[in-house]
């Protein structure tokens, strides 16, 4: 794999302040509809980077539930690797890799459980298959094999058969609540524009733009 010599020159757009939202969430919609437009794959899959207590990074793909003015919403399982380091450090990085677009957008803020009523709601709308895969795997877990959890999953499915799914205690909603929000555009010659919302202490927004 020649990986040095693989260049290529950013040069479809730019971003410039007076462009900019007055709020990072405003913003995030208009880059989002646009993903949307573009055709770009699962636009809110993004990468949640947390941090356990003994200080070790992990990251993975999540898909991007909520979003209003409070933050960023995601669900899991609250006893796999994620739910277990966000509950012993809640603070959390977000990032959105529009590659196709030449962007991304970086989010950075503590983290705190959803309430239950939002849970519970989300967790109804979904498919009764990704409810029944909810009690079956131990997620995060080493089982012997595929089939163990393909049996688990025979078995949650039997024992709910002909009623509701209840909400597993151990699964729901976190919130990133956003201290700092990214977006970056990529420019020719490694220029990029990288414009970043920073709450204040007060909650007013102020927008710094950032050295590529």
């Amino acid at each position: 794999m020649a990986l040095a010599d693989m260049r290529q020159d950013y040069s479809m757009a730019g971003l410039l302040e007076k462009d900019l939202a007055k709020n990072p969430f405003r913003q995030f919609e208009r880059w989002f509809q646009e993903a949307e437009a573009a055709k770009i794959p699962e636009p809110n899959a993004m990468t949640l980077a947390t941090t356990g207590r003994d200080g070790r990074p992990a990251a993975r793909t999540v898909l991007l539930k909520g979003c209003d003015g409070r933050g960023f919403v995601f669900y899991t399982n609250y006893e796999s690797r994620k739910g277990r380091e966000l509950d012993a450090n809640p603070r959390a990085t977000l990032l959105f890799p529009w590659v196709a677009m030449e962007r991304q957008i970086t989010v950075e803020g503590p983290v705190a459980r959803v309430s239950r009523e939002e849970s519970e709601a989300y967790f109804h709308s979904r498919p009764r298959a990704s409810q029944l895969a909810a009690w079956a795997s131990p997620q995060s877990t080493a089982v012997a094999g595929r089939a163990v959890i393909e049996e688990s999953y025979r078995v949650i499915e039997k024992k709910h058969e002909g009623r509701a799914v209840p909400l597993p205690p151990n699964w729901g909603g976190f919130r990133v609540a956003p201290e700092t929000v990214e977006f970056w555009q990529g420019r020719r010659s490694r220029l990029h524009d990288r414009l970043r919302y920073r709450r204040e202490p007060g909650g007013d927004w102020v927008v710094e733009r950032l050295a590529p």
